[in-house]
């Protein structure tokens, strides 16, 4: 009993020590960096992609380069060497499935999130600065102020006389009475003369 009370209290003192080394400015940066993910994820991409099951990965990569990066920066870590591991977390890609090009892009930007506030010597009013530019580019490009969003969905047609290149304009027509939309362009995938199918990349502004 007097062994299992004297470590209880020196893992007690050294969890005292540990959190009088870390200063208030590792708080405020984590603050600000867990506050901007939260816009850029919550505000940014979730309304848009409704994906919720990234939601936590990002969050948790963000918060895993952040810790990282701020701890060794207390040992002289170069921004070289920053970097250097964020390229190596930029690099992991799941093998359970494919992740699209636009949440490996979001991806991107949380590490790369947790890497400026972690590492970035500036005050917090910069730090607030960086990361809002960074949200507002980013919602000003998934919104429609620049540019229409064009939006492809892959179709099984299976009215093949229609994709030959003199029957474009009616493939066309065909494709809009059924999916409701204006259609831009197609593109013609495989085609199965077996079973009379072809796939159909359909192109179309939300």
């Amino acid at each position: 009993m007097i062994l299992l009370q004297d470590l209880d209290s020196e893992f007690a003192k050294t969890g005292f020590t540990l959190f009088e080394k870390l200063s208030w400015k590792f708080f405020l940066r984590m603050l600000i960096d867990l506050g901007s993910v939260l816009v850029l994820i919550r505000f940014v991409y979730f309304p848009v992609y409704r994906n919720r099951e990234y939601v936590f990965t990002f969050f948790i990569f963000n918060l895993i380069i952040f810790l990282i990066t701020y701890l060794l920066n207390k040992v002289e870590m170069s921004m070289g060497a920053a970097f250097g591991l964020f390229a190596v977390f930029s690099m992991l890609r799941y093998r359970t499935e494919d992740i699209s090009i636009k949440d490996m892009t979001y991806m991107f930007l949380v590490i790369a999130m947790g890497l400026i506030n972690a590492v970035t010597k500036g005050s917090w009013d910069e730090l607030l600065l960086v990361n809002s530019i960074i949200i507002f580019v980013t919602w000003l490009l998934e919104s429609r102020i620049l540019m229409r969003k064009e939006v492809s969905k892959l179709v099984m047609y299976e009215n093949i006389e229609l994709i030959k290149p003199e029957n474009k304009q009616k493939l066309i027509s065909d494709l809009e009475s059924r999916l409701g939309v204006k259609v831009n362009s197609v593109t013609i995938g495989k085609i199965d003369f077996l079973r009379d199918t072809a796939q159909v990349q359909v192109h179309y502004y939300e």
